[in-house]
């Protein structure tokens, strides 16, 4: 009825979060990397703000499909309450207990999604860091 509404609701919150960063932040940080001993190229360290808006990504793109499904449905109309369940109060009980329920496990599930992509990220960040300082230095 409403689960589209709490991953939405952390969109917004993310998609501030990550404007707010992108503002405060320095250049990025870059390693020359070469690889045949000639030509090098750098690798550039990935922003915290722009993995945050894979994070967005995620989250706007569920939100968005789950919005479809439920107007597909009847779910979700275009006038006021907009939420079928909201104009009478045993619906809106069960229409509460779905966003606490499916809404903040699917909002959890994507957030944990993000945060192994952090981690693989991270390790690949690392493993080339390495490597580049493994290797000779350039002619």
């Amino acid at each position: 009825m409403a689960c589209f509404v709490v991953p939405a609701a952390e969109a917004v919150i993310t998609t501030v979060a990550a404007k707010v960063l992108e503002k405060k932040e320095a250049a990025p940080e870059t390693v020359k990397v070469s690889f045949d001993g000639v030509s090098a190229t750098e690798a550039v360290k990935i922003p915290f703000s722009r993995k945050l808006k894979w994070l967005n990504s995620l989250l706007w793109g569920g939100s968005a499909l789950l919005a479809f499904e439920h107007v597909w449905h009847g779910e979700v109309t275009p006038w006021f309450p907009f939420l079928t369940a909201a104009g009478n109060p045993a619906d809106a009980a069960e229409m509460l207990n779905e966003m606490a329920t499916a809404g903040i496990s699917m909002t959890a599930l994507v957030t944990a999604v993000w945060l192994a992509m952090l981690g693989v990220a991270k390790i690949m960040e690392k493993n080339a860091t390495m490597s580049a300082k493994k290797l000779p230095p350039a002619k």
